[in-house]
Order: C-alpha cells, then structure tokens, then sequence
C-alpha cells in the first residue's frame, strides 16, 4: 500500500487558538469542510469540529462572537505522519472512530487525510469494515 502523503490534502486552512467560534464557522463554510485543524504558529494544537460548536457552543448557550477556539477544540488528537500507510490510517480512523486525521511531521501539520481519500486509494474489503466501524 501507498503512503498519506501521495493522498492528504496539503496545508489545510487553520486557525489560532484566539479564533472565535464565529472566526472558525466560516472557515468551514468557504472551505466547505467539518474540521478545522487549530495551530500555534505551526504546531497542531487541536481541532474543532462542527459537532463541537453545536455541543460545545450552541447548546451550552455560549456566545459564538466570545468562544475561542482554544476554549472548544478537541485537543486529545488522533495523527499520522506523511509517511504512514494506508492501512495503518484505516485502522485509525476505525478504532477510533474518526473520519479525518491531522498528518504532522513532529508536531508541526503538513495536511489533512479524510476516510474518502484512504478509500478511493485502499482495499475494498478493509475501507468497508472502517465505515463500518466508524459509523458505529
């Protein structure tokens, strides 16, 4: 099998931890995407979802205008490295039940990787049992 980098999306769009919650949304709206890796310079901090401005944020009645970033990113991340395999970022993406993971080489993000991209790339049998495992 190939490595992550041959499929990762280079050099996604971020943002600081200082970001607001407002900040962050519209990112994934002109990006069109669900996470937004959040950095420090060039270290990958943590990441916030669009789940988690709906949890974390709107649910809690937060003011989207105040929350940072910093306040409401998953910090606890799943990585690979550039030069990880496929079935090595599967495996990930099932165990843990994540549909994108951070690529970092040291602590620094060099892309992005989403289970479509492994997918279109990995072996019939395994991509099914991730999806299955992901969906759970």
């Amino acid at each position: 099998m190939g490595q992550i980098r041959e499929l990762m999306t280079e050099s996604p769009t971020t943002c600081p931890p200082s970001a607001t919650t407002v900040e962050v949304a519209k990112v994934m709206r002109d990006e069109d995407v669900g996470p937004v890796p959040i950095t420090d310079g060039e270290k990958l901090v943590g990441i916030v979802t669009d789940r988690d401005i709906v949890v974390k944020v709107i649910a809690e009645e937060r003011d989207p205008s105040s929350a940072t970033a910093q306040e409401i990113a998953s910090v606890d991340l799943i990585t690979v490295s550039p030069d990880s395999g496929f079935d090595e970022a599967l495996e990930l993406m099932g165990r843990h039940q994540v549909r994108r993971i951070p690529v970092v080489e040291g602590q620094r993000l060099v892309g992005i990787v989403s289970q479509a991209d492994v997918a279109r790339a990995a072996d019939e049998e395994q991509t099914g049992e991730v999806v299955q495992e992901i969906s759970r």
